[in-house]
């Protein structure tokens, strides 16, 4: 599933990145490497754009971006 898929209420691992040049080098710079864990916190009310949490800091991406960042859910 995408980044944009995942429900508030649950974390995820990145599995991989759909997308090469700036844009890859800018979400990886931003901490959205393969293995790293995430979830979505807040959504603004139109739903675009989306804070996720990432190693403990708050990056806000566009439904575009979130939709290129791969994520399988982690166990409960």
């Amino acid at each position: 599933m995408t980044l944009d898929e995942m429900p508030r209420d649950r974390r995820g691992v990145v599995t991989a990145l759909d997308t090469r040049g700036a844009e890859r080098r800018r979400l990886m710079d931003l901490g959205l490497l393969p293995g790293v864990s995430i979830s979505a916190e807040l959504r603004s009310p139109l739903g675009d754009p989306t804070a996720y949490e990432v190693r403990g800091t708050l990056v806000v991406l566009r439904g575009h971006q979130a939709r290129t960042v791969h994520v399988e859910l982690e166990d409960r």
